[in-house]
């Protein structure tokens, strides 16, 4: 509504604009030419009074034009026409002057008129163009559907200056506000959109017409998208045909954006069945040897117990022990690992000595660790570094576990640590087969599997994430003479004041 009223005042304002000129020009010529009438020619005084309706014609349309027209022919038969200052028209030669006057200026308007046809008709092809191709350009972008659908009021409402756009989605079987822009719909308007109880909503292609409302249907591949609802609107048949065209396009990017979303959502959903089943193999790898080697031993124990020595026994007593803390630490990885992927893991760091948290993580590790296999080598003078004491002591109980399991039984782990300017590394070697150069980079991966046939499981996952938790690194080397050599960063208190 509030579009039409200003297009109708534009238009006034400009006949308005148009005739007032005229009045102007032929008072203007009229006030010159008077006291030259009995000196010129009536027919050029003619031809003078020409200009005015044209420039009439030209600024303020066909309207303002004929008005001045007609102002002109009496100006000319009063003024200049004799008898002068009267309305009668003497001779037949006066006649036909008056009346080449009218043919001539006629015969301009309608020159003008087409030309200002064509040339408005230039402008709203031009304009169209331009539309087709900001509409275009807002459609092929790559924008989430909630997006998109933000977008395409915006641009139908800017583009074709309406007061209120409202875009409907179809959602099982009922139109609902998706998107909208400018002045809401009432709740009569909206009720003039709905079908009938128990009829299907029309989802035709064409313009349709509801009141004040005007709406057309985005359909994509023969099926229903949803509805357009334009308020406050006034079309020329170019507008209309473009509008639907957009509509059509409209849809078929909503249909695309929706398909993505669609495929996102599937790729999400394979890619969480992955780790599903990732994870139940890692896990029933990593839990099948400890509890096959603890049944054993317990049964062993159970039914030949008078037949073992003492020291058979203590062995498989110790053998239960250090089984069922690996049983222990996978079930803590299990919990790490559910804290990570729900997003709730925090940090809390506090000071702690390095050589300090090496020997708990050591301690921690039981009856797995004997002193002739492990080699420590933290010097005294090392910064207290500024972590979370449980995360950094899990991520050594991690690669504590990892260089035994790779280790063989005679084989040496060596912890080491150095400063190494603001911040303190420490490694853990072994003496295993290390891994292969070209699953280095996979190596910290979530149940990533090897050509070898081994297996990352969760330990280097968790290792990996508790240390970026600190803004931090850890990384793999080749160990000296063989083997693997697991790094890691920590930032001491020096290190984490100064980042203050």
């Amino acid at each position: 509504m509030l579009g039409d009223i200003g297009w109708r005042i534009r238009r006034l304002r400009r006949r308005v604009t148009g005739f007032v000129v005229g009045l102007v020009l032929v008072v203007a010529f009229a006030a010159m030419l008077v006291p030259l009438r009995a000196h010129v020619n009536v027919s050029t005084i003619t031809l003078v009074f020409i200009i005015p309706a044209i420039t009439a014609e030209v600024t303020g349309g066909v309207l303002a034009g004929l008005t001045t027209v007609a102002l002109s022919a009496l100006a000319l038969d009063f003024y200049f026409i004799p008898p002068y200052d009267t309305l009668s028209i003497g001779s037949a030669q006066n006649w036909v002057g008056l009346g080449v006057y009218l043919v001539v200026v006629g015969l301009v308007a309608v020159v003008i008129a087409q030309f200002r046809v064509a040339h408005a008709r230039a402008e709203r092809n031009a304009l169209s163009m331009r539309r087709v191709f900001e509409l275009s350009e807002l459609l092929v972008q790559d924008r989430t559907e909630e997006d998109l659908l933000v977008s395409i009021v915006g641009a139908v409402r800017n583009v074709f200056a309406i007061d209120a756009v409202t875009l409907f989605v179809l959602d099982e079987g009922q139109l609902k506000v998706a998107a909208s822009e400018g002045p809401t719909l009432t709740e009569a308007e909206r009720n003039q959109l709905g079908p009938p109880p128990g009829h299907p909503v029309s989802m035709s292609t064409a313009l349709g017409s509801t009141g004040e409302l005007r709406t057309v249907s985005l359909a994509a591949s023969g099926r229903p998208i949803g509805l357009l609802v334009l308020k406050g609107t006034r079309f020329v048949d170019d507008d209309h045909e473009m509008l639907i065209t957009f509509a059509n396009d409209a849809a078929i990017a909503i249909e695309r954006a929706q398909l993505r979303e669609q495929a996102l959502r599937t790729t999400l959903l394979e890619e969480v069945d992955r780790l599903r089943h990732s994870l139940m193999g890692a896990v029933s790898h990593d839990l099948r040897t400890p509890l096959a080697t603890i049944k054993v031993a317990s049964s062993t124990l159970v039914t030949r117990a008078r037949q073992l020595t003492p020291e058979d026994a203590h062995e498989l007593h110790q053998l239960i022990e250090i089984e069922s803390d690996r049983l222990t630490r996978l079930v803590a990885n299990l919990l790490d690992m559910t804290r990570i992927q729900a997003g709730v893991l925090e940090i809390h760091q506090s000071d702690c000595d390095v050589r300090e948290l090496i020997d708990e993580s050591v301690l921690l590790m039981g009856a797995g660790l004997r002193g002739s296999r492990l080699n420590i080598d933290a010097p005294a003078d090392l910064p207290p570094v500024h972590i979370d004491h449980l995360l950094v002591t899990q991520v050594l109980l991690n690669l504590l576990d990892n260089a035994l399991r790779h280790s063989p039984d005679d084989g040496l782990i060596t912890i080491c640590a150095r400063r190494d300017a603001l911040r303190v590394h420490v490694s853990v070697d072994d003496e295993g087969p290390g891994v292969a150069p070209g699953d280095r980079q996979a190596i910290f991966d979530r149940f990533v599997k090897f050509d070898t046939g081994g297996r990352a499981g969760l330990g280097l996952t968790i290792v990996k994430t508790f240390i970026e938790a600190h803004g931090e690194h850890v990384w793999y080397e080749e160990a000296p003479g063989g083997g693997a050599r697991f790094v890691f960063s920590l930032p001491s208190t020096n290190d984490s004041q100064e980042a203050h």
